[in-house]
């Protein structure tokens, strides 16, 4: 388990996290989401005692990640892919990083394998792709066999099947019961992957709670509508239903639904060539829920 209790940062005058709070149990997948700028990197550093707190604590398995005697067996991190010597190979990488912990070298053999490294293993790192970096920063974070897993950008320069194995990866992770807190800015994939989020905004929670809950929240379901007589049907609809339209025949409607618009056209003759449910993106929720949060927004074009 990972807990963040009342984490605050400043520097200076500064504050980049401010009374932060929040628990990220076993066997789930948490999404650690926020805006450029929201505290995201500076939250993961002070987990795992990169950074000192201003005010506050964080723990993992009970005890700050420091005072684990094999910090590795307890939690295994990738912060930034690019920390290695450029001149080390794969396996000479992983293999200095188990020494320190008494891990055998068949574990450093298995996470190659398990990153998909195993051919280029024994190559200088220098000669990497961004994506066999990330593999590389992947395979160190699991090489400990560790009860917690923390993923900063994971996905970043992986290719489509890359990207499908780090879902598939954090999901199997999770069923095996451990911890896994991974930051992205891919909101698509935090919907395929997340059970849970943890979304900050200018350095504080803005919301713990799950992807259906946070998508039902921003809006619920929207009910896309085509129809030839689109001015006469959105002034047949209660005025409670909040209708926008998109072009001269399709209306999206929010706070009715299908069974109910589908009726009320039928009763007044009303042709219809669509009537499909839609759900909020978790994309457009999340933007909802940090619009005031965001550091630099751009004009509109």
């Amino acid at each position: 388990m990972i807990r963040a209790e009342e984490l605050t940062k400043r520097y200076g005058t500064r504050t980049v996290v401010e009374d932060l709070s929040f628990t990220v149990r076993p066997g789930t997948v948490t999404g650690f989401l926020g805006p450029n700028g929201a505290g995201k990197s500076t939250t993961l550093r002070m987990l795992l005692g990169l950074d000192a707190p201003t005010r506050g604590r964080a723990t993992i398995a009970g005890r700050p990640y420091a005072e684990h005697p094999a910090p590795l067996t307890q939690a295994g991190a990738l912060l930034e892919a690019r920390s290695l010597h450029p001149g080390r190979s794969a396996r000479h990488h992983l293999t200095a990083l188990a020494l320190t912990h008494g891990i055998p070298r068949s574990r450093v053999t298995h996470v190659l394998g398990l990153t998909g490294l195993t051919e280029v293993a024994d190559r200088p790192v220098k000669g990497f792709s961004l994506g066999m970096g990330q593999r590389l920063g992947i395979a160190a974070a699991l090489l400990g066999d560790p009860a917690a897993v923390i993923l900063d950008e994971p996905v970043n320069g992986l290719d489509p099947e890359g990207v499908r194995w780090i879902r598939t990866l954090l999901r199997s992770l999770a069923a095996e019961g451990r911890t896994v807190l991974v930051s992205s800015h891919l909101m698509s994939e935090m919907a395929l992957t997340a059970d849970h989020l943890i979304i900050i905004g200018k350095g504080r929670l803005l919301a713990d709670t799950t992807v259906a809950e946070l998508v039902q929240q921003a809006g619920g379901t929207t009910v896309k509508v085509v129809t030839p007589d689109a001015d006469r049907l959105r002034g047949l609809l209660p005025g409670a239903a909040r209708i926008t339209t998109e072009g001269p025949d399709t209306l999206h409607v929010t706070g009715l639904d299908a069974p109910d618009i589908g009726r009320a056209a039928a009763t007044h003759g009303v042709p219809l060539h669509e009537l499909t449910p839609q759900s909020a993106s978790l994309e457009q929720a999340f933007m909802d829920l940090t619009h005031d949060s965001v550091e630099y927004q751009g004009a509109a074009a």
